[in-house]
């Protein structure tokens, strides 16, 4: 597992706040890797498969299998339970991402919900091709909820030299999946973050091996998060509150109808003694 966000000194950019980069790997045929429930409050989940598939499960009721190019999207408003089950069982791999969007006051304290894509836009480029996955790029735009000003696409990219347009009033990220990239004289490569500030209106990128990344950007988010483990806040006490809740069985987080146990919460670190 690689985190790309968040990391020391970024802790977004736009409203996207979590960046996991699962894989690839194998993993044993008809066994696969679970992680069982677990609540969000604040965020939308963004999974995003290369190889492999995985079931998902949620609080709402939701029974979904994703498979690679198509989207899961969960918002927890006011907080949802779920579970992801199986990754790579039947194909014996597993490679993908983990995405979190930080939900605006707007709707951070609405009511949870879930959608799947499996029809998401596709863009051709000079030197790839890209499918957007959330919010609009080059001419496409997703169908996926958004609750900010943001955008996300997974770009294949031949080896050469290739250039994207940018919006200039967002800041952005390349997170590489497969391969590298050069930006700016710097190399990117699996487990590290490229941050554009505000102001770019294009990004050069010379690629010298077949490269999957993805391209995120959005405007500065509107205010200062908090994070615990699968929450996100503003302060110490909406997240101290979650996990109460939770630990309690709290009807705020519903059930999920899984044969996987609940996994805790940890203990926030201010009330370590």
């Amino acid at each position: 597992m690689r985190r790309a966000l968040p990391r020391a000194g970024r802790r977004t950019v736009g409203a996207w706040c979590f960046v996991d980069h699962m894989g690839p790997a194998d993993v044993p045929i008809g066994v696969g890797s679970d992680v069982g429930p677990h609540p969000h409050i604040g965020l939308q989940t963004v999974t995003w498969l290369l190889e492999g598939e995985a079931l998902h499960r949620d609080s709402l009721g939701s029974e979904q299998l994703i498979r690679p190019g198509e989207l899961n999207l969960m918002t927890a408003g006011h907080g949802i339970a779920h579970s992801e089950e199986g990754l790579g069982a039947r194909s014996g791999r597993a490679h993908g991402v983990q995405l979190w969007v930080a939900q605006p006051d707007a709707t951070r304290n609405g009511a949870p919900a879930f959608e799947h894509h499996d029809d998401l836009p596709r863009v051709e480029m000079a030197n790839g091709e890209g499918t957007v996955l959330v919010g609009a790029f080059g001419g496409a735009a997703s169908r996926a909820r958004r609750d900010t000003d943001h955008f996300g696409i997974d770009v294949a990219l031949r080896i050469g030299a290739a250039e994207l347009a940018l919006e200039p009033t967002f800041e952005h990220a390349v997170v590489v999946m497969e391969g590298a990239v050069e930006i700016d004289g710097a190399v990117v490569r699996p487990g590290h973050l490229g941050y554009l500030p505000v102001g770019r209106d294009e990004i050069a990128l010379t690629v010298t091996e077949p490269t999957r990344l993805l391209l995120l950007g959005g405007a500065p988010f509107e205010a200062r998060i908090s994070m615990l483990w699968n929450f996100v806040g503003r302060t110490h006490d909406e997240l101290d509150l979650a996990h109460d809740q939770w630990m309690a069985g709290d009807d705020r987080f519903g059930v999920v109808r899984s044969e996987l146990p609940r996994i805790d919460s940890p203990m926030p670190p201010w009330r370590r003694g």
